[in-house]
């Protein structure tokens, strides 16, 4: 945990790191959730994340593997990180960054521009791999717990350095 004395991007960081973990975990179990009730399969959509690397044959895996679903996490975890870090720094001057109305307002936001980069703006072998197995339904409430994971993550944060007496920013 950053103290007083650290650098407002030591404290970004750190929360890009635990509200990155945070929606990462709660969109990954989002992801399982989905991939076990409309496929049989829990993994097969974190295992797609990872065609980045190995191409279309990812977006067949069904089953936990090193190659796939290790992979398909760390890409996933990855990325929930960069997306918390740019919410992070957007919130960091924010005159209601403790509130948490704003917090999980904003990183509906957050998490609404990063579907929208997923699937609009990023080229086809770098999108998120899971679409093509999950129904548009699931695909956005994956987002949606991205958002609460993101939200939840920042606000501990923030949280515990008002507890503390110690500046977020």
């Amino acid at each position: 945990m950053p103290d007083s004395s650290t650098s407002p991007r030591k404290a970004l960081l750190y929360e890009a790191l635990i509200a990155g973990s945070c929606a990462s975990l709660l969109s990954t179990l989002a992801l399982a959730w989905a991939g076990h009730r409309e496929l049989r399969s829990a993994v097969a959509p974190v295992n797609a994340v990872s065609h980045w690397r190995w191409g279309r044959p990812a977006l067949r895996q069904r089953a936990v593997t090193r190659r796939h679903t290790l992979l398909g996490y760390a890409i996933h975890h990855g990325a929930s990180i960069w997306w918390a870090a740019l919410h992070a720094a957007a919130m960091q001057r924010h005159r209601l960054h403790h509130e948490p109305a704003a917090v999980l307002a904003s990183a509906a936001v957050t998490s609404a521009i990063a579907c929208v980069v997923d699937f609009k703006c990023t080229p086809e072998r770098f999108t998120p791999g899971f679409e093509h197995h999950l129904s548009h339904r699931s695909v956005a409430g994956v987002y949606a717990l991205f958002a609460v994971g993101l939200a939840l993550g920042a606000l501990a944060v923030r949280g515990r350095h008002a507890a503390q007496g110690e500046p977020s920013d």
